[in-house]
């Protein structure tokens, strides 16, 4: 650990951490602690499961980020090369989506995730992250557009991470929208050593509230701070913030039967994680961590401390988590069972989890290939993009 990193640990616990008391209190809340910190899984140990039928809907994507589901039942399916497609009727139209932002494609960069506003019915809009600068100088951002069914127009950036680096690794950036139809934004920690901004390595962004990096940030639906979010009023704190300690997201989602919102992201070489997240959470990167190196040493040998909140589950090694689903309760031997996705496992990991927020089973369905993204459709299925530079796919699971 740097001489900085230590200062801010040691300065966090005498301050008593960031768990905040005053979290609005429309805010997905949080569960008790747990009792004690959790040790590390093998994901190799994880049963395959049965009772699921899969049926490849589309082929052909490049690189697929995210999806969205437009009222008429058609699909939007971002491409990180820098491609919003749809499918219409179940048919991908060979014809990208005019109108999309000018986009970093590079190393992790591209476009990313796409989200449709709440009332998107009335107002047309839908909502993209995406890679923006130069491998020299970039940063993650924000956009929205109006979406006539064929094209993109009125393009406005809402935000922009303030913070430029170097490198193409570690953008985030999930979207999730809150029930009060605020918006959170996750975003990375800019990437891994010897990368560094202002004289540190640049994942100790992490822990400063200054900076948007390692980060989920809170945003009402004009880009602008939600008015009442954890970290307003702290001198030096972004008013954006809305928990910090991240590595890299990769997989966001409120579970509407509990009331919370889960995250699943990347450690380094091991580590990964699932978050049960809320106002105010610190999460600990990079100071406590059960990640390694990629180069062998541990980063370092804490697993826990005061006022950071543990993970929920801990993968090593890594399945690289990416798209994270909580079944609804519309198929019902599926209700509040979480569904995490893994870039290097190839599968979908079903959780079980109980009322307390703890995982008391997992399961892999075996996909095949790089999964990227999942999430539960309108009808209550789950709908899973694999990451493939030709043979992208959309797949839909069904109990079976």
């Amino acid at each position: 650990m740097t001489p900085t990193a230590l200062a801010l640990f040691t300065a966090m616990l005498l301050a008593g951490g960031c768990a905040r008391a005053d979290a609005p209190a429309d805010a997905p809340k949080a569960d008790a602690p747990a009792a004690a910190p959790i040790e590390a899984v093998d994901p190799a140990q994880a049963p395959e499961a049965s009772g699921f039928r899969q049926t490849v809907l589309v082929r052909g994507l490049e690189h697929p980020w995210g999806l969205a589901w437009l009222p008429n039942g058609d699909l939007l399916i971002s491409e990180r090369p820098g491609r919003l497609r749809i499918v219409r009727g179940g048919v991908l139209d060979p014809v990208p989506v005019a109108g999309v932002p000018e986009v970093l494609v590079s190393g992790q960069g591209g476009l990313l995730d796409v989200a449709l506003h709440p009332r998107f019915a009335e107002n047309r809009l839908v909502y993209l992250t995406y890679a923006a600068g130069t491998p020299e100088a970039n940063h993650t951002r924000l956009a929205r557009a109006r979406f006539d069914g064929r094209a993109l127009s009125q393009l406005e950036v809402l935000y922009a991470v303030p913070q430029r680096k170097s490198g193409t690794q570690h953008f985030g950036s999930r979207l999730l929208w809150l029930p009060d139809d605020t918006l959170l934004l996750a975003i990375g920690d800019g990437g891994n050593p010897p990368l560094r901004l202002e004289g540190d390595l640049i994942r100790e962004q992490a822990q400063n509230r200054g900076s948007a990096l390692g980060k989920i940030l809170r945003l009402s639906a004009d880009g602008t701070p939600a008015p009442d979010n954890p970290f307003q009023g702290d001198g030096g704190a972004l008013p954006e913030l809305w928990s910090l300690g991240h590595r890299n997201i990769q997989g966001l989602a409120y579970d509407p039967l509990q009331d919370r919102v889960w995250a699943s992201e990347h450690g380094a070489r091991g580590g990964d994680e699932l978050n049960l997240v809320s106002a105010g959470g610190n999460h600990g990167w990079p100071l406590v961590t059960h990640s390694r190196e990629y180069f062998g040493p541990e980063i370092t040998p804490r697993r826990s401390a005061p006022e950071m909140v543990d993970p929920r589950r801990v993968w090593t090694p890594a399945i690289a988590p990416s798209g994270l689903a909580v079944a609804s309760g519309r198929v019902p031997q599926w209700r509040g069972d979480l569904f995490a996705g893994g870039l290097v496992s190839g599968d979908v990991r079903r959780l079980r989890i109980d009322g307390e927020g703890r995982v008391t089973a997992e399961e892999r369905i075996p996909i095949g290939q790089r999964v990227r993204d999942v999430r539960e459709g309108p009808d209550g299925f789950l709908y899973v993009l694999t990451d493939d530079a030709r043979d992208g796919r959309l797949i839909r699971l069904e109990p079976g």
